[in-house]
């Protein structure tokens, strides 16, 4: 029989052999969504330069990847309900691995809005799909496996980043982004492969009869289980605020208010992603040991007073030091959230955190530049600690929609 843990969970048994298939192959799609989405971020200045857009209509064009997997999340999240977390899987990292060479064969802002509006499409649905498939195997393994998952996805995107970096000047933009669709049909396959043929865990989740999800327990997911993974998605728009405008703005406040020189300005990103993905790498240990609200809270605050310092330090090893507690503090914050909606309401709940979570990452960028506009950059950036610090409000207002799940 399991025993608890200190913070109440059952101490984890041994690991049966198709669980330890499962898990790689799903951190195989967590590293491969993270990889194939950091090799195209790379190549857009490339594709500007092909498409002789401005500013303006580049940013338009780039809208196309938010609002299509903003509009291809809540869908998601149904198709999984109904034919499974796996086989959407597979099929929406086969659709992102084939759609990242499509933007170097397109000549106009408009034709490049389009076929990102895909790109997004398959990113946003294969994002709740391995997130539901993962909340799944933590349930069954009764452990909080989540933040390996997306320390997974981290690091594919350093990696990706970084190999990017090393072919942008060899390769056009166009035979990297291949490369990256060879890549991702060969993992998609293998992993794939792993994911149909092994049946999932069996987690007490999914569609009733009559068509409405059952929550932890078998109990109809009601009025106060929606508010729940209402809150835990809401807990997810504010770290992800903080990720998306800090990988936006962040170098930049080194550059022009620090004024520091290229280099410098973009290892601040590189830190806070580095500590980030250390973090997550180290989150089961910490959640076994600490329990979801201590992470939830210790990260949102451990975030907001490394965002202050980042923010308003005067000099460079100070902000470094900020940007690194910030990705400390984050890490963990998101994948507690997405599993704590998984555990309530099932793929819905996924659906409902990474949308709004998502959308959070949308607000961020702009959001800070109208700021600056006003309050300049480091008042601007100081609102990535303020919605940090309310995600580590919000960690305690869940508490009790977190006791209902059985762990």
């Amino acid at each position: 029989m399991d025993q608890l843990t200190d913070t109440g969970r059952r101490a984890p048994a041994a690991t049966p052999p198709h669980v330890a298939r499962l898990r790689r192959a799903i951190s195989l799609f967590f590293a491969l969504d993270g990889f194939v989405f950091a090799g195209w971020v790379v190549r857009i200045p490339a594709i500007k330069e092909q498409i002789h857009a401005s500013a303006g209509a580049l940013g338009l064009a780039l809208l196309g990847v938010s609002v299509g997997s903003v509009a291809t999340m809540l869908l998601t999240g149904k198709l999984c309900r109904r034919y499974g977390n796996h086989p959407v899987t597979v099929v929406t990292a086969a659709l992102l691995s084939l759609s990242v060479a499509l933007p170097p064969l397109t000549h106009s802002a408009l034709r490049l809005g389009l076929v990102l509006l895909l790109f997004g499409a398959a990113y946003g649905g294969l994002n709740v799909a391995f997130n539901a498939a993962a909340v799944d195997l933590a349930e069954a393994v009764r452990r909080p496996i989540l933040p390996s998952f997306h320390a997974a996805f981290s690091a594919g995107g350093l990696v990706g980043a970084g190999l990017g970096g090393l072919l942008a000047p060899q390769l056009s933009p166009l035979w990297h982004l291949l490369l990256l669709t060879a890549t991702g049909l060969v993992v998609t396959a293998y992993a794939g492969r792993v994911l149909l043929r092994t049946p999932g865990p069996a987690t007490g989740q999914g569609p009733r009869r009559d068509g409405t999800d059952a929550a932890p327990g078998g109990r109809a997911a009601g009025g106060r289980t929606r508010l729940f993974v209402t809150v835990y998605g809401l807990i997810t728009l504010c770290t992800a605020y903080g990720e998306g405008a800090l990988a936006d703005w962040g170098s930049l406040h080194l550059s022009a208010d620090l004024h520091t020189g290229p280099g410098a300005a973009a290892a601040g990103y590189a830190v806070f992603a580095l500590l980030m993905t250390v973090s997550r790498m180290s989150g089961t240990w910490l959640l076994e040991r600490l329990g979801d609200t201590p992470v939830l809270v210790a990260g949102g605050l451990l975030a907001a007073v490394g965002m202050l310092v980042g923010a308003l330090a005067p000099q460079l090893w100070l902000v470094y030091l900020g940007y690194a507690l910030t990705g400390l503090g984050l890490a963990n914050v998101f994948p507690v959230a997405v599993g704590g909606a998984g555990a309530l309401a099932g793929p819905h709940g996924v659906a409902v955190a990474s949308t709004l979570g998502y959308s959070g990452i949308l607000l961020g960028p702009p959001s800070i530049g109208f700021l600056a506009e006003a309050y300049r950059l480091p008042g601007a950036l100081t609102t990535i600690a303020a919605l940090a610090a309310l995600a580590a409000l919000l960690g305690r207002v869940v508490q009790p929609g977190r006791r209902r799940a059985p762990r």
